[in-house]
C-alpha cells in the first residue's frame, strides 16, 4: 500500500512539476543565436535590406547568411559548463534594452552615446523608462533569459567539446568567408557608402561600445589639463569705463529648423526677434550629444580635430579668461559641466530643488534666470557667466516649459512617443524652443537694465540639434559622420548693448551681412576672446565672427 501511494506521489509531482527539458549547449547557441537575430535585430536588418536588396537580393542573402554564421559562431565561443547560461542571459538582457531604443529612436549605441548616457540625470533617464518600455523588457528579455536557465544543458566531455565547438566555429567563419568574398565588390562598396551598416547589429555593437568607453574612462582618470594661454591680457580696445559683461547661454537640444529667425513658419522666436539679435542661420554643432558638444565647443580645438581625450589634456575658454583676470560662473540646470567648469565656480541648479521652478529633480529654466539679477549685483570688473540650459531635451518636451508657454497645441504631454502623434510632438518641442526664446530674452532685458553702469552682451548656442521622427529617426546622440542635419544644424545669436557696439567699433549693418555664412562650434572660443577684447597667442581672429566687421578704434588703457 505504501509502495503504490509513493508511486502515485512521484506521478503527482511529476505532472505537476514536469521535468526540465534537456538540450545540446550548442543548440542552445544557435537558438539564442535566432532570436538575438530575429527578435531583437529589427532596425538592423531593415537598413541593411534597405542598401543591398536594389543592387542584388542575392547579395542581401548572403549578407544575411554570412553575418547569422558569425553570431552563431560567437556564441559558440561561449559554450562551457557554468558559462554558457550566464553569457547567454547577459546577451539577451543587453540586446532587448539596446533594440528598444534603436528600434523606437533610431539610435546608434556607439561610445558617445555611451559616455552621454554615463553622465544622465537619474531624472533624465526616468523619462525614458516607460511602461512600454517595461512590456518590452519584460516579453523580450525576462522571459526569454527564464526559459534559457530553466532548461538543463548537456555538455560533452571536455576534449570532446573542444574539437566538437572548434569545428562549428571554423564552418561557420568558413561561411562567412565564403558569402563575404562570393559578391565582396558589392560589400566593399556598400560599406564605404554605407559605413554604419553594422552600427546596429545587437548586442555586439552597444558591447563593444561600452567596452571603450570603460577603456577610455580608465586610460583618462588621471590627465591633468595643460595650460592654455597663459599670456592672455585684456586690450581696452573700447573707450569705456563701464565693466564688460557677456552671459553664455549653453543651449540644450534646440535645432535651427524650428528656428523662426531662421525661416520656420511658426513665430518660436519672437522675443529675440524684438531684441534684435544677430542670428547665424548656417550654423553647426560639433557634436550630436552633450557629452561631446559642450566640451569642444569651449576649447580651441576644432571640430576636426577634437576629440575626448585632447580635450581633456587641455585648459579651456574659461580658464583663458581667467589668465586675463575676467572673474568667470557657471550656472547649470542640465547634466553638467563636463570637466569645463573645473577650475570655476560652479553651481549645480537642479540640487537646490527650488519650488518655484523644479520638480522630481529637473528644473524649468526660468531658474537661470532667476539668478542673474544676484550675480550681475556682485559683479566689480569684466565677467562671463555661463548659463547651462536643459532647453528642449526631449522625450519629455512638455516639461521643458510652463503653462503659460503651450501656445502650440495640442501639444504631446507624454514621454513616450508612441502615446502621441507626429504634431502633437513638433508642438511640444516648439514650446519649448518659444520658452528658451523667453529665456533669452530675460538675459537680455536684466543687461538692458543696467546699461548706465555695465557694457553686456548675450552668446546663444546650442549644443546639437534634434531628430522629430524624420526618416524614423528621433532625438540625437546619431554618429556624426551618419547623422542627419537636424541633430548637427544648430542656432546661434548674438546681441550687444548699443554703448558696446559703438564704443568697441563693431558694425552691426556689416555683421547682420554675414549671418548667411556658414558658423560652428568652432567660433565660439576666439568670438568670446575678442568679445572681451582679450589678447592671446591661442586667439584666431579667423574664426572670430565679429572681427571681419570691427573697426580698430584707439587703444585706451584701463586698469585691471
Amino acid at each position: 500500500m505504501d509502495h503504490r501511494a509513493n508511486q502515485n506521489s512521484e506521478r503527482g509531482r511529476g505532472t505537476i512539476f514536469p521535468r526540465r527539458p534537456q538540450i545540446g549547449s550548442v543548440t542552445l547557441c544557435l537558438l539564442t543565436a535566432l532570436y538575438l537575430l530575429g527578435v531583437t535585430n529589427h532596425t538592423f536588418w531593415i537598413k541593411a535590406y534597405g542598401y543591398l536588396v536594389d543592387i542584388s537580393p542575392l547579395t542581401f542573402a548572403l549578407f544575411v547568411i554570412g553575418i547569422s554564421a558569425m553570431v552563431f559562431a560567437v556564441l559558440v565561443l561561449f559554450s562551457a559548463q557554468y558559462v554558457t547560461k550566464p553569457v547567454l542571459i547577459l546577451l539577451v538582457i543587453i540586446a532587448s534594452a539596446s533594440s528598444w531604443f534603436t528600434d523606437q529612436f533610431g539610435t546608434i549605441i556607439d561610445r558617445e552615446m555611451i559616455r552621454n548616457a554615463a553622465v544622465s540625470t537619474g531624472a533624465e533617464t526616468a523619462h525614458l523608462i516607460t511602461p512600454r518600455f517595461v512590456v518590452h523588457i519584460l516579453l523580450t528579455a525576462v522571459l526569454p533569459s527564464l526559459l534559457i536557465a530553466w532548461v538543463r544543458i548537456r555538455h560533452r566531455p571536455f576534449f570532446s567539446k573542444v574539437l566538437h565547438n572548434a569545428g562549428i566555429i571554423v564552418a561557420c567563419v568558413a561561411v562567412f568567408a565564403s558569402c563575404a568574398f562570393a559578391d565582396y565588390r558589392t560589400f566593399a562598396g556598400v560599406g564605404r557608402a554605407h559605413n554604419d551598416i553594422l552600427d546596429r547589429l545587437n548586442p555586439f555593437l552597444p558591447i563593444v561600445s561600452a567596452a571603450r568607453y570603460t577603456i577610455d574612462a580608465h586610460r583618462d582618470r588621471n590627465i591633468v589639463a595643460a595650460p592654455i594661454g597663459t599670456d592672455a591680457h585684456r586690450v581696452n580696445l573700447a573707450a569705456t569705463h563701464k565693466p564688460r559683461v557677456t552671459i553664455i547661454i549653453a543651449g540644450e537640444t534646440a535645432r535651427a529648423p524650428n528656428f523662426s529667425l531662421g525661416g520656420y513658419a511658426r513665430e518660436t522666436n519672437p522675443e529675440m526677434k524684438a531684441r534684435g539679435v544677430t542670428y547665424f542661420k548656417n550654423a553647426t554643432s560639433c557634436g550630436t550629444a552633450t557629452a561631446v558638444s559642450i566640451p569642444c565647443m569651449f576649447s580651441d580645438l576644432t571640430r576636426a580635430g577634437y576629440s575626448h581625450r585632447k580635450a581633456a589634456e587641455r585648459q579651456n575658454l574659461l580658464d583663458v579668461l581667467g589668465y586675463a583676470k575676467i572673474a568667470v560662473t557657471w550656472l547649470d540646470n542640465d547634466t553638467g559641466h563636463y570637466n569645463v567648469a573645473d577650475r570655476v565656480p560652479y553651481t549645480f541648479l537642479p540640487s537646490t530643488a527650488d519650488p518655484r521652478f523644479c520638480k522630481d529633480g529637473e528644473c524649468l529654466d526660468g531658474i537661470l534666470t532667476d539668478k542673474i539679477d544676484g550675480w550681475l549685483n556682485g559683479v566689480k570688473g569684466d565677467s562671463v557667466l555661463v548659463l547651462h540650459q536643459l532647453g528642449s531635451h526631449g522625450p519629455a518636451y512638455f516639461a521643458r516649459y510652463p503653462e503659460e508657454f503651450r501656445r502650440f497645441q495640442p501639444d504631446c504631454r507624454a514621454n513616450d512617443f508612441g502615446k502621441c502623434s507626429a504634431q502633437e510632438i513638433r508642438n511640444a518641442y516648439d514650446n519649448s524652443i518659444l520658452y528658451t526664446d523667453h529665456i533669452v530674452g530675460e538675459a537680455i532685458d536684466k543687461l538692458k537694465q543696467r546699461s548706465d553702469t555695465l557694457a553686456g552682451a548675450v552668446v546663444y548656442l546650442s549644443d546639437h540639434g534634434e531628430s522629430l521622427g524624420e526618416n524614423g529617426i528621433y532625438l540625437h546622440g546619431m554618429p556624426y559622420v551618419v547623422a542627419p542635419a537636424e541633430q548637427t544644424h544648430v542656432p546661434l545669436a548674438f546681441w550687444l548693448s548699443d554703448d558696446l557696439a559703438e564704443d568697441a567699433g563693431y558694425d552691426l549693418t556689416c555683421l547682420a551681412k554675414t549671418t548667411g555664412e556658414p558658423r560652428s562650434h568652432d567660433n565660439l572660443f576666439h568670438s568670446i576672446l575678442g568679445l572681451m577684447d582679450v589678447s592671446t597667442s591661442v586667439y584666431n581672429p579667423a574664426l572670430d565672427v565679429f572681427s571681419g566687421c570691427r573697426r580698430a578704434p584707439k587703444t585706451v588703457a584701463r586698469a585691471d
